[in-house]
């Protein structure tokens, strides 16, 4: 069936994304990879093509779009590109750090902020993970204590994306110990606060190139200023924010799995076994098919998630479905792709053997596929 998601606007900025990543990331993907950093370099220059920054309005430096199908179409070139190091960065600046800022920021914090962010001079990062405390956000130690017109927050943050770049992050702290749900705020930290120290950065097994670091908080100072939202609603504003996250996730496993498919079709009608193309055999059919039929079923409905996501009307609820059913599909189809290549498959030298071992994240962060069907069995139960 003919796709209807994407109108000539969307296709424009295609090839716009296109030439950024020929231009810019490709050339210097392996090297960042190798160095497990991508270099600041690759956000300047997103800044200046307009990669970056996408809903920032247009009054704070930003293209002002809100239309998430141009998100949607930048992940489909990162996955095309296997350049999935570079794209996990990005989808934590504008699907969570950018959109914090827009929906709560003051605004003074606006104007002081949104303009570095979209011109990739400025990069976020949201800290609520902690080594005690993952799914389960009100296992969160980190406190901030107020003193006269400062926070000081104390604690230690890990598994944080953009850690070791970040020059603003978004801290979910306690205020208030007595107040269960209602004792979390959110205060921005700025890089070069007294007793703000990044810790070390981590060694995953995929997204190599995706900067994930420890992050430490000892007596750090920070303006009453830097309050983003409401004092004690930080656990509200974290809930109001997920189904952007998760349809993200989303968004980026239906479009990784999509690629992988597309290398793979095109290796088993190149790749000879027994005197034929390892694509005539029946065994081959069978699975190039049943991967398509999956994945075009789930694109389609993704692509209604974006839709209602671009209308306010996408729930929580619906964006856990998406979720975790896009990202066990990716981690099922990259696997079997994998398998069609045979030996080739385990090579990093091919996009197949990164989208393999990047793809593994994809059920465990943004909420694991438990803790999603945790959420939806919740709902069913509610009635």
């Amino acid at each position: 069936m003919q796709r209807t998601l994407f109108e000539k606007d969307h296709e424009a900025y295609r090839e716009t994304m296109r030439e950024f990543l020929a231009r810019e990331i490709e050339p210097n993907y392996e090297r960042w990879e190798s160095d497990r950093l991508i270099d600041r370099s690759a956000w300047l220059a997103a800044g200046k093509s307009g990669i970056v920054g996408l809903g920032v309005p247009e009054e704070f430096g930003g293209s002002g779009v809100t239309d998430y199908r141009f998100r949607y179409v930048v992940a489909e070139e990162i996955a095309r590109t296997a350049t999935t190091s570079f794209g996990s960065g990005l989808s934590l600046q504008d699907d969570i750090a950018i959109p914090y800022i827009v929906n709560l920021g003051t605004e003074e914090q606006k104007q002081r902020w949104l303009p570095g962010m979209a011109a990739g001079e400025l990069i976020g990062a949201i800290a609520m993970t902690e080594p005690g405390a993952g799914s389960d956000l009100q296992g969160v130690k980190t406190t901030a204590v107020r003193d006269g017109d400062e926070w000081v927050i104390n604690g230690q943050k890990t598994f944080i994306t953009n850690g070791i770049h970040s020059d603003l992050v978004i801290v979910v702290a306690r205020t208030d110990p007595g107040a269960g749900s209602k004792g979390f705020s959110l205060l921005v930290v700025e890089r070069g606060m007294a007793g703000f120290s990044r810790g070390r950065k981590l060694h995953k097994v995929g997204l190599a190139g995706q900067d994930t670091a420890e992050l430490v908080f000892e007596d750090v100072r920070v303006p009453a200023a830097n309050l983003l939202g409401t004092e004690g609603r930080g656990f509200v504003h974290l809930m109001e924010n997920l189904p952007l996250e998760r349809i993200s996730i989303a968004v980026n496993a239906i479009a990784a799995a999509k690629a992988a498919y597309q290398w793979t079709r095109d290796y088993v009608f190149e790749r000879k076994a027994f005197g034929k193309p390892i694509g005539d055999l029946q065994n081959t059919r069978f699975a190039l098919a049943e991967m398509l039929t999956e994945i075009e079923v789930t694109e389609s409905h993704i692509d209604r998630c974006v839709l209602a996501l671009n209308a306010d009307e996408l729930t929580a609820v619906d964006a856990s479905k998406g979720k975790w059913w896009a990202s066990e599909l990716q981690k099922r189809v990259v696997d079997r792709c994998v398998q069609l290549h045979g030996g080739y498959g385990y090579m990093m030298e091919y996009p197949i053997g990164r989208a393999y071992v990047d793809s593994r994240i994809q059920t465990i962060y943004g909420g694991t596929t438990e803790i999603m069907k945790e959420i939806i069995g919740r709902d069913i139960a509610a009635g």
